[in-house]
């Protein structure tokens, strides 16, 4: 397995554009409490514009992604940019308006552009062959990765160094330049709206159920590790600026992990594939609560980020053979909204057991909530009748035909396990 068929000028016009439209995403958090860090209760209001951004991002992903027609994807993914685009922009230029005012911003800036994602997602698929799909995703983890590591960095660069409204207004400009860039790509993907045998999207969107508890375990012990990790510092003694570097190791784990992942074959079913990946990221999330020396617990972080990629990516080519691919962008789009529910859900989780427990032991509570995620996820694929028992992990696509001929049993409500 190799990266070749994915190096080409447009897989690289694709990554700038998701470079654009991504980037004030991981940036959007830490620029809100920034910009209004200094009114009085300042960090409490730019926590509940945070929530409201996020909120935003869970309600408008799946709503916006059912309505994704293949044909027309392009004017859509614009809509959004825009729109979204707006709304930072709104944000910067008006940073001391009524918190009201700040909160209607952030649910737009949160809203519009969240369904770009999966729709991007699907995109990137279409620019390269079906044989090295997994190398794509691989790279885009890696680029999803290199972007949040970055993002922290020019936030604090920017909104200490220049004004608290700067990093706004650039994730404005961001995002309206990512607008350009889709006309250098294809209007759209195929898919053939028969594929779905006249089923709902909604109905054909719920039966993958499973894979979208185990998308949002995955992403929810990085928040045990952004949200808590700074707590647990103070609570050692050690210097709470370095969960800042910490993090950053994470990050950096998680793109070698999706780099490796995408170069050769994995044995095992997706689903036991996944459980084990998450099993690992637990672990070492679990390790980094009881370990108390610094330099191990950045090992154990750089550790978990490479297992949580892997984990991540086995989640996406498992969406994509569980659903038709008429309903692949509206499915990563669900997928993101599952993810951000994670995300929060552990987040408020573990910040509420801060107020009784130690950090250390928020931390392992988070984690066990996240097995219990994974473990039902995996409970729920148990049945899957379209998986094949012995396939590889950069090379999940080889035996796909075979997983389509299947899967129209199960689209067709022949499924006797009636899981998927």
């Amino acid at each position: 397995m190799t990266y070749r068929d994915v190096a080409s000028k447009r897989v690289l016009t694709w990554a700038l554009v998701a470079i654009g439209a991504r980037m004030p995403v991981a940036m959007a958090p830490l620029a809100l409490v920034f910009l209004v860090r200094e009114r009085p209760g300042g960090y409490t209001l730019g926590a509940i514009l945070a929530a409201v951004y996020v909120i935003g991002e869970i309600v408008g992903a799946p709503l916006l992604g059912m309505r994704m027609r293949p044909e027309r994807a392009r004017p859509q993914l614009a809509l959004g940019l825009v729109v979204g685009a707006v709304g930072f922009a709104g944000l910067g230029a008006l940073p001391e308006a009524h918190p009201v005012v700040l909160g209607a911003f952030a649910l737009v800036a949160g809203s519009a552009p969240a369904a770009v994602t999966g729709g991007l997602r699907t995109l990137l698929t279409e620019l390269v062959p079906e044989r090295s799909v997994a190398q794509a995703l691989s790279l885009e983890s890696v680029l999803t990765s290199v972007i949040w590591a970055l993002s922290p960095a020019a936030v604090a660069g920017f909104a200490l160094g220049v004004a608290p409204w700067v990093p706004l207004l650039l994730a404005a400009a961001l995002m309206a330049a990512s607008v350009g860039g889709l006309w250098a790509l294809p209007t759209g993907w195929s898919a053939d709206e028969t594929d779905r045998d006249g089923e709902s999207m909604v109905r054909i969107l719920v039966r993958a159920w499973p894979v979208y508890f185990t998308g949002a375990a995955s992403l929810s012990l990085l928040a045990l590790a952004e949200l808590v990790l700074p707590a647990l510092m103070e609570q050692r003694g050690t210097g709470v600026g370095w969960s800042g570097p910490l993090l950053v190791g994470f990050s950096l784990g998680s793109a070698v992990g999706a780099f490796v992942y995408g170069l050769r074959s994995w044995p095992g079913q997706l689903r036991t594939r996944s459980l084990v990946l998450m099993t690992g990221v637990s672990a070492c999330v679990a390790l980094v609560a009881l370990i108390p020396d610094l330099a191990w617990m950045a090992v154990a972080l750089v550790a978990a980020g490479m297992f949580q990629a892997g984990a991540t990516l086995t989640r996406n080519v498992a969406l994509r053979e569980a659903l038709p691919p008429s309903a692949l962008a509206a499915g990563y789009s669900v997928m993101y909204a599952a993810v951000g529910a994670g995300y929060a859900a552990t987040g408020s989780f573990a910040g509420a057991l801060l107020q009784v427990v130690a950090p250390s032991t928020a931390i392992l509570a988070g984690v066990g909530l996240t097995m219990v995620l994974a473990l039902i996820g995996a409970w729920g694929e148990r049945g899957r009748a379209g998986e094949a028992p012995s396939t590889s992990g950069a090379g999940d696509q080889v035996g796909r035909e075979v997983v389509r001929s299947e899967g129209t049993a199960i689209r067709g409500r022949r499924d006797s396990e009636r899981r998927l």
